[in-house]
């Protein structure tokens, strides 16, 4: 690829989706573009990026751009996050909201392992509140991430990656080769093509929101608006879960670290659960 090749692409992911694309690494993008070519029928990755450029088709300008967003997940990514989530931050949602249904969003959920950890997790919390409803939703900006995740049919690979044999053997069918979540926990999820630029008001309100892996691959510039948009689709009590090594200073004053890596709190008495 030329340097003119590169600019083309960076402009491309920073204006639909916010995504830094590095340009010093261009290993890095043809690893991630390659499929997508042989997928669409060109020979090389010089060919897409000439019918790119001729065509300026919608659909191909997407596909480039959801390859260069590629992110990669594990089940129970930070072990310690998800301790918190389970045995601090859910049960005291949960005696908050009473007959009203916590919702928890996996903002940026690729092929799935995030929401189904976080169903696994509510599933596992032993101080719940009685009767309360747990809402999971799961969003990303690339189609082929979304139809695996709603599939959600693991590789042995990829649930060795985070998954303990005890919730493996418990929310899990083998099925040869493969693993599948269970129904159950499966038809907990719904699912929505999300580009985080847009608007995120239709979304409406989440007790706890995810977005992890995401904002070090966003444009320096764009990556507050992103968090303002998120922090807004918070209730008073709501609760945003980072990268540990996120940063969020410029949101000190109405974000105050939580339990767990990464784990923040629109106010600091969430945790006082509810009598």
């Amino acid at each position: 690829m030329t340097p003119e090749d590169m600019d083309l692409l960076a402009a491309l992911g920073r204006a639909r989706a916010g995504v830094r694309v590095e340009t010093e690494k261009p290993y890095l993008v043809e690893s991630r573009l390659a499929p997508l070519a042989r997928r669409e029928g060109y020979e090389s990755i010089d060919a897409l990026i000439a019918a790119l450029r001729a065509q300026r088709e919608e659909r191909l300008i997407w596909a480039v751009v959801e390859a260069l967003c590629r992110s990669e997940t594990t089940f129970f990514r930070g072990r310690e996050t998800f301790a918190a989530l389970r045995d601090e931050v859910l049960p005291a949602l949960s005696h908050r909201r009473r007959e009203a249904p916590v919702r928890l969003w996996s903002a940026a959920c690729a092929t799935g392992q995030e929401v189904y950890s976080l169903a696994i997790a509510a599933n596992e919390a032993s101080e719940v509140a009685a009767g309360t409803r747990f809402e999971f939703f799961g969003s990303d900006l690339s189609e082929r991430c979304l139809e695996k995740a709603q599939a959600g049919i693991y590789t042995q690979f990829e649930v060795q990656r985070g998954l303990p044999i005890r919730l493996l053997v418990k929310y899990f069918e083998n099925q040869d080769d493969t693993w599948a979540i269970s129904p159950r926990i499966r038809q907990l999820v719904r699912w929505k093509r999300i580009n985080l630029l847009a608007d995120l008001s239709p979304m409406g309100r989440f007790d706890v929101i995810l977005l992890r892996g995401v904002l070090r691959t966003m444009d320096a510039a764009l990556r507050g608006k992103v968090l303002q948009s998120l922090v807004e689709r918070l209730p008073s009590d709501g609760v945003l879960v980072l990268d540990p090594e996120d940063d969020v200073s410029g949101f000190a004053d109405v974000l105050a670290p939580g339990p767990g890596g990464g784990v923040y709190l629109r106010d600091p008495t969430t945790l006082s659960a509810a009598a």
